[in-house]
């Protein structure tokens, strides 16, 4: 299926066109990603080890020399290409690997020596992306290393998975692996730069790798609640079953809102730096990682979505869910990867703000002084009037900008009570990424449903509209949980009972929306369509 892609030009789509490659757009390559990764999580897999980390490192980071040896190759399918970062004991700590690099005497190759595990594509791939420390280096560093087993490289059986199983998983051996020095990939201590910015590539094609699994899922389904009799009747007319229908529905729908917003944005940014003189490279990882925070959003957001919907999916089957002879518990064991690969969620969670809470201190983004606004604008009395509503997403608008107070106020009076020592406070910075990822889901959902229905008409696009305000609503649940748990961890007294406060405030409705009446609205579409229908 791999050398099919290649053949088909899929393979190429991220690489730039002097190297053999489409040089398509950011957004375009995550549109690939997305479609071309929604069979199964095998392929998926494959398919983003190769053109992510295999392949993406060298065309961001090699020299002329190394694109043009490299790049090529991998772009057509001729050759694939793994990545060999994760070690027994360096995992989440991806620099603290002990893989070693020695320099030869005569000065014109390294011996790499060290063990590599979980590398995806290492059954099949023809060059390995390898990171080892040169000496007592504090960072690690990258090379470019051809897979010939007469040169000191083997390899473990197969690994046995939960899911992906049709993917190659490995153990990788290196022992006294000649490496020749001009394929040492960017300069000597800079692999561990090249690793978390191909992470940051990675997480959000990741996210929309997801999407087109949430897609099939919810179709599927939705085709079986139609057909199933229960009862004399298709369990589609239940409204336990629909409720579920409606939800998965949403989740995607606000998966793909998010990620495609966040695509655009990388997109404009590269598109901006190229134009004031930057070379593609530059601009790309720069691109990128301007945007790394939305990127660790959307991997744990969008990750998280695709298990639940393939578990709803299981619940809506039923005993034929548990079943191999159905997809739905395939989709389940393959979904359960994406929470690990790119960081887990976890710590996807903690660099979300971890990231915003260093910009800031660096003075690159103002977090403190909006934050001392809300703490004054929660002295003050608030207004009573009711604003005028009748504008399409007019309340929800101004509740997105209120759960953005939520935020400000808690990571604010967070950074203020503990500065540098907040990294410590893992669970702290976790409920502010919870909100923090509800916030950028909810606004992008509704951001992509207000142009929507500026298009195509409010009445054609209702079960949209409906999807959006039920996001929301589920968001503004979620920042009131995660906003009480953070006050309460940091807060005593007066300071609490004002900033509990501010949370109700900030958590409030005007016009409560009917939930039950929303998730009919989007259920009864998809039923009636038989299929994902947006």
């Amino acid at each position: 299926m791999m050398r099919k892609a290649g053949e088909m030009g899929f393979l190429s789509v991220a690489v730039p066109e002097n190297y053999g490659g489409m040089g398509m757009g950011f957004v375009d390559t995550c549109l690939v990603c997305d479609y071309i990764s929604g069979a199964t999580g095998s392929f998926s897999t494959a398919f983003g080890a190769h053109t992510g980390i295999g392949t993406m490192p060298i065309t961001l980071y090699g020299t002329e020399e190394q694109k043009q040896k490299y790049v090529p190759k991998l772009a057509s399918g001729e050759w694939f290409g793994a990545y060999c970062l994760t070690e027994p004991g360096a995992g989440s700590d991806a620099n603290s690997g002990k893989t070693k690099a020695v320099l030869s005497e005569d000065g014109t190759h390294y011996k790499i020596t060290g063990q590599k595990m979980w590398i995806s594509n290492a059954g099949f791939c023809s060059v390995f992306i390898v990171f080892a420390r040169i000496e007592d280096d504090k960072n690690i560093t990258g090379f470019i290393v051809e897979n010939d087993p007469s040169n000191g490289i083997t390899m473990n059986e197969e690994e046995h998975k939960l899911g992906i199983r049709a993917s190659s998983t490995r153990q990788v051996f290196f022992a006294d692996t000649k490496v020749p020095v001009e394929n040492m990939l960017a300069a000597r201590g800079e692999g561990f730069k090249i690793a978390m910015n191909a992470l940051n590539v990675g997480r959000i094609k990741l996210a929309a790798a997801c999407l087109d699994a949430q897609r099939r899922v919810t179709s599927n389904a939705v085709n079986y609640a139609n057909e199933r009799i229960q009862f004399n009747t298709p369990i589609s007319s239940f409204g336990a079953i629909r409720y579920k229908l409606a939800e998965m529905a949403t989740s995607a729908y606000a998966g793909e809102s998010a990620t495609y917003r966040a695509a655009k944005d990388i997109e404009n940014r590269i598109k901006l730096r190229e134009a004031e003189g930057a070379s593609h490279q530059e601009a790309e990882l720069k691109g990128v990682e301007e945007f790394a925070i939305e990127c660790s959003i959307l991997k744990v957001a969008v990750s998280e979505d695709v298990q639940n919907c393939a578990d709803e999916g299981i619940q809506i089957y039923g005993g034929m869910g548990f079943s191999e002879d159905t997809p739905m518990e395939s989709a389940w064991r393959d979904a359960r990867i994406a929470r690990i690969y790119e960081g887990t969620n976890e710590i996807n969670r903690m660099l979300s703000v971890g990231m915003l809470v260093k910009k800031a201190m660096k003075g690159h983004v103002d977090l403190l002084g909006p934050a001392m606004a809300v703490a004054e604008e929660l002295m003050g009395i608030p207004s009573f009037d009711v604003p005028d509503y009748s504008e399409l997403f007019a309340e929800e608008k101004e509740i997105i900008a209120k759960l953005k107070k939520v935020f400000l106020m808690v990571a604010g009076a967070a950074v203020q009570k503990y500065g540098p020592e907040l990294e410590s406070h893992q669970q702290l910075l976790m409920a502010a990424s919870d909100i923090l990822i509800e916030i950028y889901m909810a606004e992008s959902t509704i951001l992509r449903t207000e142009k929507l229905a500026k298009k195509e008409g409010e009445d054609k696009v209702q079960e949209q509209i409906a999807m959006a305000k039920l996001y929301l609503y589920h968001a503004v649940d979620i920042v009131n949980q995660k906003g009480k748990e953070g006050i309460v961890s940091f807060a005593e007294g007066d300071e609490q009972r004002m900033m509990l406060m501010g949370l109700k405030r900030f958590t409030k409705y005007t016009n409560m929306p009917n939930v039950i009446g929303l998730r009919e609205k989007i259920a009864a579409k998809i039923i009636s369509e038989n299929k994902y229908a947006f």
